[in-house]
């Protein structure tokens, strides 16, 4: 089949009247604003995607157990012997505040010059109109599905999922036995491929806390008392060598090894490298790792520890001559198959001790398991083989992302071969000011669900 232009994409969306009217509910999501880290919004979003799912057909679920509601929505193909899709995507996003640079309100859908803008229109609200959109175009065409679909759409994955295992735990029996699962969003690269990926990083984050008197001390005494900052630089200096590598006892021990098809795919697939993210970052510090494929290891399957924000002391204008009582840091360490969160933590807190650092008191705050598929399963390759016609760069294959997700949670609970892909671009500026996807990508994630709709016929 031909690829389609851009321009042609963008004609088809504006002249298709079910995509039109799926933009009109997209523009109502955008507009309310459904943020779990502020208590925003959550029960109105998930009752309005009832709503919109009811009347497109399904049978609908809102289950309110817990903080955000889980929404459930099932189209039943009338063949017994139908397999079934599961599309998992959340409705809550990142806040949108003052800190943000956005050229128009964020939470009014806009469109300039084929692009349009708006909070979660690519994390991950649009993903959940364009995918509908493609199962009313698919009933309207061809009548009844040939394949039972399920969406599930959780309203808390901007923080960590929380209690979506809970819900899972619940409801599995019914959802188990699905063919596939298609994750939440995608994105093309910046070589303009369709990025189809199969796993992501977990995390642990957690703050170090350092008090080391009752009140601030006068900076005189810096050549006889030891800081909090001082000490909580020295702690955290001491868990991580000049090249990246963790200094904690075991952790590399329990490391889960790519196999031979998970490093075949990243070194034929990923686009980045130490060159690429000095450009995108505009880099002055050195790449920890020069060499491509060590550098692509490291990235995609190996763990990090990061600083995420440091404060202690006066920070106010002019100088105050202190040594500050207190000191705080905000750290996370993003893992890979074989760490499990919390264990990771203990064993820091343990070497923090063993280094002498016995004054550190360690917070968690947040944590998920990682995830990795070497995207064998025969329905990711029906989806690989799909793609292809759609895209005219093709399509990059990838075992897992760098990124973080509730992925192993959710395949834990339902053992489903799961495939990420979607509407993104390489510049859609997910959590950031100006979020965006192109017009001419979310028309043809629309087309490429509808022929995988079809493809179970």
């Amino acid at each position: 089949m031909p690829f389609a232009t851009e321009a042609e994409q963008i004609r088809k969306f504006e002249n298709d009247e079910v995509a039109q009217h799926y933009f009109e509910v997209l523009r109502t999501l955008i507009s309310k604003k459904s943020i779990f880290a502020q208590q925003v919004g959550l029960k109105e979003v998930a009752n309005y995607l009832g709503e919109i799912f009811t009347a497109a057909g399904a049978k609908v679920e809102v289950d309110d157990s817990y903080t955000a509601p889980f929404v459930i929505a099932k189209f039943f193909s009338p063949n017994p012997e139908a397999k079934t899709i599961i599309f998992y995507n959340h409705y809550d996003t990142v806040p949108a505040d003052g800190d943000q640079p956005w050229t128009g309100d964020p939470f009014t859908l806009s469109v300039h010059y084929g692009t349009m803008y708006g909070r979660g229109v690519d994390d991950d609200k649009g993903h959940i109109t364009a995918r509908l959109t493609a199962l009313r175009k698919y009933i309207r065409e061809s009548g009844d599905l040939p394949v039972n679909i399920t969406f599930i759409i959780e309203g808390a994955e901007e923080s960590a999922s929380t209690d979506l295992d809970k819900y899972l735990a619940k409801h599995k029996k019914h959802l188990r036995g699905a063919d596939l699962l298609v994750w939440e969003q995608g994105t093309r690269n910046n070589q303009g491929q369709l990025e189809i990926s199969g796993g992501s990083k977990g995390i642990v984050t957690f703050d170090m806390v350092v008090k080391s008197a009752e009140v601030d001390i006068h900076s005189s005494y810096g050549g006889v008392v030891d800081s909090a900052s001082w000490y909580l630089l020295n702690a955290i200096a001491s868990l991580r060598g000049k090249e990246g590598r963790i200094l904690v006892d075991g952790i590399y021990d329990q490391i889960q090894e790519p196999n031979e098809r998970e490093l075949a795919l990243i070194e034929q697939y990923a686009n980045k490298g130490p060159e690429d993210v000095t450009e995108t970052y505009g880099l002055t510090l050195p790449i920890l790792k020069e060499d491509r494929k060590e550098f692509l290891r490291r990235f995609y399957f190996e763990p990090a520890l990061n600083i995420e924000g440091f404060g202690s002391g006066y920070q106010g204008q002019g100088v105050k001559t202190i040594l500050p009582a207190e000191a705080r840091a905000k750290m996370e360490v993003r893992l890979v198959p074989g760490l499990d969160p919390k264990d990771v933590l203990e064993k820091i807190n343990q070497q923090l001790k063993k280094n002498g650092y016995d004054q550190v008191e360690l917070v968690y705050t947040l944590g998920e398991m990682s995830y990795r598929s070497d995207m064998s399963a025969p329905s990711i390759l029906n989806v690989i083989r799909l793609a292809k016609d759609f895209y005219r760069e093709g399509v990059s294959v990838l075992p897992t992302t760098a990124g973080t997700g509730p992925m192993h949670t959710v395949f834990e609970a339902l053992q489903v071969p799961m495939a990420a892909f979607g509407i993104g671009n390489a510049n859609s500026r997910d959590h950031g000011g100006d979020e965006n996807v192109k017009i001419a990508d979310y028309y043809t994630h629309i087309e490429l669900i509808k022929e995988l709709i079809a493809s179970y016929e």
